[in-house]
């Protein structure tokens, strides 16, 4: 079965944006090898905010050659071709899309979906690039929920030209 992978920038208070949806305080550090983290995946699954911000940004896709999955009660899929778009059933979605062949599924974006697909038990790994910035507000690595989620250290590495510390956790199932 595939992996779900949040893999998210986070600020060093806990942001994985700025109030209004900003990135422009992630850096990109010349160490980490971005080829390899998105080679990965096949597939990107977000929720409509991100991808709202994403259109706007004029990317037609996160990622080209990969296939978008976008969460949302409100978008129609005659308006966004090429886009899979899931607006009920986020669980049994989630367990077709993880059944599927295909490479391991990259949860981009903001928490509200994070914390959606915790709950129902489809992330399998959290990788946070910590940024060394404080935004002192923001869209939240995850939003508050439901309850705890025991976490295991898979890896850890700190990046001296940037001061980024890229952790690494797998999501432990009771």
């Amino acid at each position: 079965m595939r992996k779900i992978c949040y893999s998210v920038a986070m600020s060093l208070d806990g942001f994985v944006a700025g109030p209004n949806g900003e990135a422009d305080w992630i850096v990109m550090d010349p160490e980490i090898d971005f080829g390899s983290i998105f080679a990965r995946f096949d597939t990107v699954l977000m929720g409509r905010r991100t991808f709202e911000l994403t259109q706007a940004q004029g990317h037609g896709s996160v990622m080209p050659g990969v296939k978008s999955v976008v969460v949302s009660r409100t978008l129609r899929p005659q308006n966004h071709p090429g886009v899979t778009i899931i607006s009920a059933d986020l669980g049994g979605a989630l367990t077709q899309l993880r059944s599927a062949p295909g490479k391991d599924i990259w949860l981009f974006g903001g928490g509200t979906l994070f914390r959606s697909a915790l709950d129902l038990g489809h992330v399998d790994t959290v990788e946070v690039a910590v940024i060394p910035v404080l935004l002192g507000g923001g869209v939240p690595l995850l939003p508050p929920g439901e309850g705890r989620t025991r976490l295991r250290l898979v890896s850890s590495r700190a990046y001296k030209t940037t001061g980024t510390v890229a952790l690494e956790y797998a999501v432990e199932r009771s």
